[in-house]
């Protein structure tokens, strides 16, 4: 996912820019309102900070929303209620206030994509990759045009890679999504449901593993 994070603190963004690219996101950051007018064009999502040197993020909000629809996260530190329901009211699709954990900002961004697809009918929900076909709707998989009977739990290890084909995720963003948290699940549970996977699958080059970070479906 393309994120715009907007953010004039430099070691606020430098360790966001830092964490979003290791997750497998492509992160770019505007310090300005002004700046995040113009490059939100290339973004899939912003992370919105409302303390900007130029104007206020609320303003910028209120902008964007008259010439674009792309998702805005609002990450700040104000946190009072009058703030968090301006931010709503002015087309936020969510707001998280700092400090906030890395694995729910994660979450919550992916929350924020699913409801815009679904909203929108966008994104690819029929993931073919070879002659591997993974529909996320009605959660079949087929190979060669023959059916392949996943658990459920291996069919949600799959379609988290499904969800971002040829993008290399994070075995922590894989447990915390498919266990729910990272820190609850059993690593090695991990490795056994991707083993399954791929001998069920018979394609051993489709889901890749990245040594020391997590794995990838396809190129």
């Amino acid at each position: 996912m393309r994120v715009l994070l907007v953010e004039d603190d430099d070691g606020v963004a430098d360790a966001l820019v830092e964490a979003l690219d290791a997750h497998g996101h492509v992160p770019a950051r505007a310090r300005r309102g002004s700046d995040a007018l113009t490059a939100h064009r290339d973004a899939d999502l912003l992370l919105l900070d409302l303390g900007l040197p130029d104007c206020d993020g609320l303003d910028v909000l209120r902008k964007l929303r008259r010439v674009s629809d792309v998702p805005v996260l609002v990450l700040t530190a104000r946190g009072d209620e009058r703030s968090v329901v301006r931010g709503l009211r002015l087309g936020a699709d969510d707001y998280l206030v700092k400090p906030v954990r890395l694995a729910e900002l994660l979450a919550r961004m992916d929350a924020v994509a699913r409801r815009v697809a679904a909203r929108t009918g966008g994104g690819e929900r029929v993931v073919r990759v070879g002659d591997v076909e993974i529909d996320l709707d009605s959660r079949r998989v087929l190979v060669a045009g023959e059916p392949v009977t996943l658990t459920t739990k291996e069919f949600d290890v799959l379609a988290v890679l499904a969800s971002r084909p040829g993008t290399a995720i994070s075995r922590q963003h894989l447990m915390d999504e498919v266990w729910g948290d990272a820190y609850l699940a059993v690593s090695r549970s991990l490795d056994v449901h991707v083993a399954q996977v791929r001998a069920k699958l018979g394609r051993p080059g489709v889901l890749c593993t990245i040594r020391g970070f997590g794995y990838r479906l396809g190129e």
